[in-house]
């Protein structure tokens, strides 16, 4: 069968289920899905008014290794099949694995129908429809998606939307499959699947991926950032992995949030996919990050609240303990932009006057800031390197060295060359400044030296984005090519160079020697073969 005729038969079976069950629930108001999701006991209420939700142990993360992308040869040269994140799988499995789920929902109680898009930028926000059998799984969409604007017959997307069908609580029982889990996106016939895992993140993450993947082809850049906007209207984006800080440091009261974790850069500037946060809620602390504390613990009445906070610790009476971990280390806290004071208004901005790359280095090697060039800054971008952090994904519990191209390739599908290129291209055009800030460990690596405090990063993007260290005097570190401040307004300067802040300059060496390897290593891996600028290998460390 054709892809069209697939798409067509899945389009039948999904009208059929919404038309033919007992019970759809269809785009309701916010305040009854929070009451839904008390009264079908999905949440309790805290003592907030928000509601707090536990999964079970094998739904605290993504599932990368269960998660999938529907591989037809007519466009298999679209994704980069080379890349760990890219697991194919064929039509007619994902075709059972969707008729099982629709089976499933044909006999639940009752079924909630969503109806938003992604997207702050009207010219291409993707409409997009959640099935599930789940209220709180409703709410959570209602919180991260946006509102059908009423263009949205202009988008270039507005003939071929997306639907996500979400089965959260139920195991896969299909012997061809042989597991219990499965997140699986077709981006052809434009369908998604979630089945056997009630992690909010899955709904969030599998529309990323899927505008990931779409965008690019339309000259649109979307990347894994946050974004803020100073009083003189000029932008800011804050790339990094989930756990380096992009929620928290792009929060400030001084500048409009414009959105925390999701953004396209398209000819017109960037845009926020998202109408909500879902921020990291371990070890959250109001006096550092208040903005976020009051959006999740600031007392409503629990109808009017509707944040949600997923495997946080919280007492019979409601009340949370962020600085608990026992449950899971990847708390988060689902909730509105509105409820936050300082967002900007549309979520739009102008084309970034700046860019931070945000990386937690657990090896402690990194400085706390270093202003990159341009080919400095298309190599830190291709390699991705930070460390993934305890509970974004199963199995990681403590930090992990990594290279995630883009800061972001569990998201980004297509071949590496078309991400990097729509980025080199709008540095150019619009005189964008690049910076390197390290979230992570400082005097050693994890387990000997200690997390960077969040007063000393808030300080060098502040100095970075007010321009303030853009003429100061710089050193240059020829292991890892990089241009170091001697000093910045409000940091000591003998932590800017981090091998001063080692007990031992010899274990410094020795451990930067083993990083800059490892970065040759991954380059030659990933790009050795690859048709690169020689300026950009050049800035590879250990080269």
């Amino acid at each position: 069968m054709s892809t069209t005729l697939q798409s067509q038969a899945h389009t039948t079976s999904m009208q059929s289920l919404l038309s033919s069950h007992h019970d759809v629930r269809s785009n309701l108001d916010r305040a009854s899905l929070i009451t839904q999701s008390v009264e079908h006991r999905n949440a309790i209420i805290a003592e907030s008014g928000a509601l707090a939700t536990w999964n079970p142990a094998h739904s605290t993360g993504r599932i990368p290794n269960e998660t999938y992308m529907v591989r037809h040869e007519e466009t298999a040269d679209t994704i980069d099949w080379t890349a760990a994140a890219c697991i194919a799988m064929t039509p007619a499995l994902f075709d059972s694995l969707l008729g099982d789920a629709l089976a499933v929902l044909r006999n639940k109680e009752r079924i909630y129908e969503l109806d938003r898009c992604i997207g702050a930028d009207a010219d291409y926000a993707m409409p997009t429809k959640l099935i599930t059998d789940n209220a709180l799984s409703t709410l959570f969409a209602d919180n991260m998606f946006r509102a059908l604007p009423d263009n949205i017959s202009d988008s270039i997307f507005a003939d071929a939307g997306f639907t996500i069908i979400c089965v959260p609580h139920d195991y896969i029982d299909n012997k061809e499959y042989g597991k219990k889990q499965v997140v699986a996106m077709d981006f052809d016939r434009r369908i998604g699947l979630i089945y056997g895992s009630s992690y909010c993140g899955c709904i969030k993450k599998m529309m990323f991926t899927v505008m990931n993947y779409l965008l690019p082809e339309h000259g649109i850049l979307p990347l894994h950032c946050s974004a803020n906007e100073a009083n003189d209207g000029s932008t800011a984006l804050f790339l990094g992995l989930s756990g380096t800080g992009k929620t928290t440091i792009s929060n400030v009261p001084d500048r409009k949030l414009i959105g925390d974790d999701e953004m396209g850069w398209s000819n017109e500037g960037i845009a926020n996919f998202e109408n909500g946060c879902y921020a990291k809620l371990i070890n959250l602390d109001p006096s550092k990050e208040p903005q976020i504390f009051d959006a999740v613990f600031k007392k409503r009445p629990f109808d009017q609240h509707g944040s949600i906070i997923e495997n946080a610790m919280v007492y019979p009476n409601g009340v949370c303990d962020l600085n608990d971990g026992r449950i899971a280390e990847n708390s988060r806290a689902s909730y509105p932009l509105t409820f936050l004071s300082n967002v900007k208004e549309g979520q739009v901005g102008t084309h970034p006057k700046t860019i931070i790359f945000l990386t937690a280095d657990a090896a402690g090697i990194l400085p706390p800031i270093a202003k990159l060039s341009p080919s400095q800054a298309m190599l830190w971008f291709m390699m991705g390197y930070t460390s993934k952090l305890a509970g974004t994904e199963q199995g990681i519990t403590a930090p992990k060295a990594a290279f995630s191209r883009f800061f972001g390739a569990p998201f980004m599908p297509c071949p590496p060359a078309k991400y990097a290129a729509l980025l080199k291209e709008k540095m150019e055009s619009h005189g964008t400044q690049v910076y390197l800030v390290n979230t992570g460990w400082s005097g050693g690596a994890y387990g000997t030296g200690e997390r960077m405090d969040i007063s000393i990063t808030r300080a060098v993007t502040a100095a970075a984005l007010d321009g303030s260290i853009v003429d100061v005097e710089y050193t240059h570190d020829a292991r890892f090519h990089l241009d170091i401040p001697t000093s910045c307004p409000s940091v000591d300067d003998s932590i800017l160079q981090t091998r001063n802040t080692w007990t031992d300059a010899a274990s410094y060496d020795e451990a930067a020697d083993t990083l800059a390897k490892q970065f040759a290593a991954h380059f030659q891996k990933e790009y050795g073969q690859a048709d690169l600028d020689p300026a950009i290998a050049k800035e590879c460390p250990g080269l």
